[in-house]
């Protein structure tokens, strides 16, 4: 009979889980161990993050079928908000490659088992919502730049973002409040769902878990913030390709990132208990 290890986080006993003080030196250990967790497990990661080069192609595709070539920077530059929810099933790998566990592309959907599933969907919605609110600002700061005029082609409207005092401020505007909104949602995100898939402590006490490792190092966490956004940026090219390499890496090192940066719980962490399938 098959084994499998579903998920068992631990109960709602710890309030505020302690925090840890994290250097760059921290941040070079979690890229190294992230990108030995792409390494061991490069097959099933790779189909698992797939989706992503083709959601990139039909993101080109849909821009310019329905003449949303404005809104193109905008909804690529969303991976940055979202990426942390579609990143759980890596950190599920990561954890099990920890405990010596099976790491099969099937484990990637153990999520479904977890007591922490609700307040995983609801932190996900949270970033769905920052997205719509990315995306409705970034077409209303188009339209106080440039009204309703249509620009027919890529070339026509590069250039004239990047020659006209309207573009320049749709660049400067523009990527300000899209670089707030990324932040504020990778400062609630960054720790929370590693968090969640390890203990059932609610989205409220990992979203303030995840606020409180920011707080406690905000340089250093900045800085990763930075590695984050420019990887992302090398992923999409070409044609978001690359973020099949990039995404992946990336959530693995997130998961090394939160256990660095929050003590494990007094009782131990998580119960993985072999169950037949």
């Amino acid at each position: 009979m098959v084994q499998i290890a579903l998920i068992r986080p631990t109960r709602r006993r710890e309030p505020l889980p302690v925090v840890r003080s994290l250097t760059i030196a921290d941040l070079k250990d979690v890229l190294s161990k992230g990108l030995e967790d792409f390494m061991a497990m490069p097959t099933h990661v790779i189909f698992l993050c797939a989706f992503y080069p083709i959601a990139g192609i039909l993101l080109f595709r849909m821009t310019f079928a329905y003449d949303l070539l404005p809104l193109l920077y905008p909804l690529a530059a969303g991976f940055a908000i979202i990426g942390p929810l579609a990143a759980v099933g890596l950190y599920e790998l990561s954890r099990r490659r920890e405990s010596d566990l099976e790491t099969s592309l099937r484990h990637v959907f153990d999520i479904i088992h977890s007591p922490s599933l609700g307040s995983i969907l609801v932190l996900g919605t949270v970033l769905m919502c920052i997205f719509a609110v990315w995306i409705s600002v970034a077409n209303m700061i188009y339209v106080a730049n440039f009204g309703d005029h249509h620009i027919p082609s890529v070339v026509d409207f590069v250039h004239t973002v990047l020659v006209s005092p309207q573009g320049h401020n749709l660049i400067i505007v523009g990527n300000l409040v899209g670089l707030l909104l990324a932040m504020a949602a990778a400062c609630i995100s960054v720790i929370s769902f590693p968090l969640l898939l390890e203990r059932d402590v609610g989205y409220r006490v990992a979203m303030m878990t995840s606020l409180r490792v920011v707080a406690k190092n905000p340089v250093t966490m900045g800085v990763w913030f930075l590695i984050v956004a420019v990887a992302l940026a090398i992923g999409t090219l070409p044609l978001f390709m690359g973020l099949a390499v990039v995404l992946p890496i990336l959530g693995h090192a997130t998961w090394h990132l939160y256990r660095r940066a929050v003590e494990p719980a007094p009782s131990s962490a998580a119960c993985v208990t072999a169950t037949p399938y």
